[in-house]
Protein backbone atom coordinates (compact mmCIF):
# COMPACT_ATOMS: atom_id res chain seq x y z
CA UNK A 1 0.00 0.00 0.00
CA UNK A 2 1.63 3.38 -1.08
CA UNK A 3 1.48 5.63 1.54
CA UNK A 4 2.34 9.98 2.04
CA UNK A 5 5.55 10.13 4.25
CA UNK A 6 6.81 13.23 6.34
CA UNK A 7 10.42 13.18 7.93
CA UNK A 8 10.73 15.93 9.69
CA UNK A 9 13.20 17.33 12.24
CA UNK A 10 15.44 20.68 12.90
CA UNK A 11 18.17 22.43 10.53
CA UNK A 12 21.07 19.85 10.07
CA UNK A 13 19.79 16.86 11.05
CA UNK A 14 20.24 14.84 7.59
CA UNK A 15 17.27 15.00 5.81
CA UNK A 16 18.50 15.27 2.43
CA UNK A 17 21.38 13.01 3.32
CA UNK A 18 18.51 10.65 4.58
CA UNK A 19 16.90 11.37 1.19
CA UNK A 20 19.85 10.71 -0.85
CA UNK A 21 20.59 7.56 1.17
CA UNK A 22 16.92 5.83 0.82
CA UNK A 23 17.49 6.77 -3.65
CA UNK A 24 20.39 5.26 -3.67
CA UNK A 25 18.61 2.06 -2.04
CA UNK A 26 16.17 2.18 -4.37
CA UNK A 27 18.43 2.06 -7.35
CA UNK A 28 20.72 -0.72 -5.28
CA UNK A 29 17.32 -2.93 -6.31
CA UNK A 30 17.07 -1.72 -9.79
CA UNK A 31 13.90 0.45 -8.83
CA UNK A 32 13.52 3.68 -10.42
CA UNK A 33 12.72 7.14 -8.07
CA UNK A 34 11.63 10.26 -8.49
CA UNK A 35 13.11 13.30 -7.10
CA UNK A 36 11.78 16.99 -6.72
CA UNK A 37 13.20 20.08 -4.67
CA UNK A 38 11.75 23.59 -4.34
CA UNK A 39 12.74 25.92 -7.27
CA UNK A 40 14.52 28.28 -5.32
CA UNK A 41 16.59 26.38 -3.53
CA UNK A 42 20.28 27.23 -4.80
CA UNK A 43 22.40 26.55 -2.02
CA UNK A 44 24.53 24.02 -3.32
CA UNK A 45 25.25 26.61 -6.27
CA UNK A 46 22.30 25.92 -8.77
CA UNK A 47 18.65 24.76 -8.93
CA UNK A 48 17.72 21.70 -9.36
CA UNK A 49 20.17 19.77 -7.20
CA UNK A 50 19.67 18.15 -3.81
CA UNK A 51 22.30 18.14 -2.08
CA UNK A 52 23.75 16.79 1.64
CA UNK A 53 26.24 19.10 3.66
CA UNK A 54 28.34 15.73 3.74
CA UNK A 55 29.19 16.44 0.08
CA UNK A 56 26.42 13.96 -1.93
CA UNK A 57 24.04 15.23 -3.90
CA UNK A 58 21.70 14.28 -6.92
CA UNK A 59 20.03 16.09 -9.62
CA UNK A 60 16.26 17.01 -8.89
CA UNK A 61 13.00 18.34 -10.52
CA UNK A 62 11.78 21.17 -9.47
CA UNK A 63 8.69 22.81 -8.27
CA UNK A 64 7.09 26.16 -7.77
CA UNK A 65 4.94 27.75 -5.44
CA UNK A 66 2.01 27.62 -8.21
CA UNK A 67 2.77 24.19 -9.74
CA UNK A 68 0.18 21.75 -9.31
CA UNK A 69 2.13 18.80 -8.05
CA UNK A 70 -0.64 16.18 -8.76
CA UNK A 71 -0.40 17.21 -12.49
CA UNK A 72 3.12 17.38 -12.44
CA UNK A 73 3.67 13.81 -10.85
CA UNK A 74 1.18 12.59 -13.31
CA UNK A 75 2.89 13.73 -16.56
CA UNK A 76 6.20 13.11 -15.04
CA UNK A 77 6.85 10.69 -13.30
CA UNK A 78 7.77 7.14 -15.78
CA UNK A 79 5.81 3.71 -14.91
CA UNK A 80 7.52 1.77 -12.72
CA UNK A 81 8.85 4.09 -10.52
CA UNK A 82 9.25 3.06 -7.54
CA UNK A 83 8.24 6.39 -5.15
CA UNK A 84 8.45 9.92 -5.24
CA UNK A 85 11.26 11.56 -3.15
CA UNK A 86 10.06 15.32 -2.23
CA UNK A 87 13.16 17.21 -0.62
CA UNK A 88 12.43 21.02 1.66
CA UNK A 89 8.98 19.75 1.80
CA UNK A 90 8.04 22.38 4.41
CA UNK A 91 7.84 24.96 1.44
CA UNK A 92 5.11 22.92 -0.09
CA UNK A 93 1.74 25.17 0.01
CA UNK A 94 -0.95 23.23 2.18
CA UNK A 95 -2.44 22.35 -1.40
CA UNK A 96 0.31 21.40 -2.64
CA UNK A 97 0.60 18.30 0.10
CA UNK A 98 -2.82 17.55 -0.88
CA UNK A 99 -1.80 17.19 -4.62
CA UNK A 100 0.67 14.65 -2.96
CA UNK A 101 -1.99 12.35 -0.99
CA UNK A 102 -3.94 12.70 -3.93
CA UNK A 103 -1.28 11.29 -6.26
CA UNK A 104 -0.68 8.55 -3.72
CA UNK A 105 -4.15 7.22 -3.49
CA UNK A 106 -4.55 7.51 -7.20
CA UNK A 107 -1.49 6.47 -8.41
CA UNK A 108 -0.33 4.09 -5.91
CA UNK A 109 3.16 5.23 -5.45
CA UNK A 110 4.89 5.98 -2.59
CA UNK A 111 5.47 9.60 -2.01
CA UNK A 112 8.21 10.60 0.84
CA UNK A 113 8.70 13.95 1.93
CA UNK A 114 11.46 15.73 3.95
CA UNK A 115 11.67 18.98 5.73
CA UNK A 116 11.82 21.12 8.95
CA UNK A 117 9.12 20.86 11.12
CA UNK A 118 9.34 24.91 12.35
CA UNK A 119 10.55 27.96 11.56
CA UNK A 120 12.72 30.67 13.38
CA UNK A 121 10.26 31.85 15.00
CA UNK A 122 8.89 28.16 16.53
CA UNK A 123 6.13 28.56 13.78
CA UNK A 124 5.07 25.33 11.81
CA UNK A 125 5.75 26.03 7.79
CA UNK A 126 2.72 25.49 5.93
CA UNK A 127 3.53 22.19 4.12
CA UNK A 128 4.87 20.92 7.58
CA UNK A 129 1.70 21.80 9.16
CA UNK A 130 -0.40 20.21 5.90
CA UNK A 131 1.99 17.34 6.32
CA UNK A 132 1.84 16.53 10.13
CA UNK A 133 -1.83 16.42 9.45
CA UNK A 134 -2.55 14.20 6.73
CA UNK A 135 0.70 12.17 6.16
CA UNK A 136 -0.10 8.77 6.34
CA UNK A 137 3.07 7.90 8.34
CA UNK A 138 5.78 10.85 10.16
CA UNK A 139 9.19 9.83 11.12
CA UNK A 140 11.04 12.46 13.07
CA UNK A 141 14.85 12.66 12.22
CA UNK A 142 16.71 13.81 14.99
CA UNK A 143 19.82 15.98 15.66
CA UNK A 144 21.26 17.73 18.90
CA UNK A 145 21.68 21.16 20.14
CA UNK A 146 24.66 22.27 21.69
CA UNK A 147 24.08 21.24 25.02
CA UNK A 148 23.69 17.74 24.05
CA UNK A 149 20.04 17.13 24.33
CA UNK A 150 17.24 16.58 21.04
CA UNK A 151 17.39 20.15 18.80
CA UNK A 152 13.73 20.94 17.91
CA UNK A 153 14.40 24.30 17.18
CA UNK A 154 15.76 26.59 14.72
CA UNK A 155 17.42 29.88 15.21
CA UNK A 156 18.15 32.57 12.40
CA UNK A 157 21.55 34.43 13.07
CA UNK A 158 22.87 37.87 11.85
CA UNK A 159 26.00 38.11 10.53
CA UNK A 160 27.39 38.32 14.40
CA UNK A 161 26.02 35.21 15.52
CA UNK A 162 22.62 36.94 17.44
CA UNK A 163 18.98 35.37 17.14
CA UNK A 164 16.98 36.96 14.64
CA UNK A 165 13.13 37.50 16.16
CA UNK A 166 11.44 38.76 12.90
CA UNK A 167 11.76 38.67 9.30
CA UNK A 168 10.30 36.69 6.36
CA UNK A 169 9.43 33.19 6.95
CA UNK A 170 11.35 31.61 4.61
CA UNK A 171 15.17 32.72 3.78
CA UNK A 172 17.65 30.34 2.12
CA UNK A 173 20.36 29.59 3.56
CA UNK A 174 22.67 26.82 5.38
CA UNK A 175 24.94 26.77 8.65
CA UNK A 176 25.80 30.72 8.28
CA UNK A 177 22.24 31.45 8.39
CA UNK A 178 20.87 28.54 11.12
CA UNK A 179 21.43 26.88 13.84
CA UNK A 180 19.59 23.93 15.41
CA UNK A 181 19.13 24.28 19.56
CA UNK A 182 16.79 22.45 22.35
CA UNK A 183 13.20 24.45 22.90
CA UNK A 184 15.63 26.17 26.28
CA UNK A 185 18.31 27.26 24.40
CA UNK A 186 15.66 28.77 22.03
CA UNK A 187 13.69 30.02 24.41
CA UNK A 188 16.63 31.91 25.93
CA UNK A 189 18.09 33.32 22.16
CA UNK A 190 15.02 34.72 21.71
CA UNK A 191 15.17 36.45 25.18
CA UNK A 192 12.14 34.88 26.53
CA UNK A 193 13.81 33.05 29.64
Amino acid sequence: MAKLYFCFSSMNAGQSTNLLQVAHNYGEQNMETSLLTASFDDRSGKTGKIASRIGIEKDAATYQADTDLYTKLSDEVVDGTAAVLIDEAQWLSDEQVWQLARFVDVKKIPVMCYGIRTDFQGKLFPGSQALLAIADELREIRTICHCGRKATMVLRLDAQGEAIKSGPQVQVGGNESYKSVCRRHWLEAMGEL
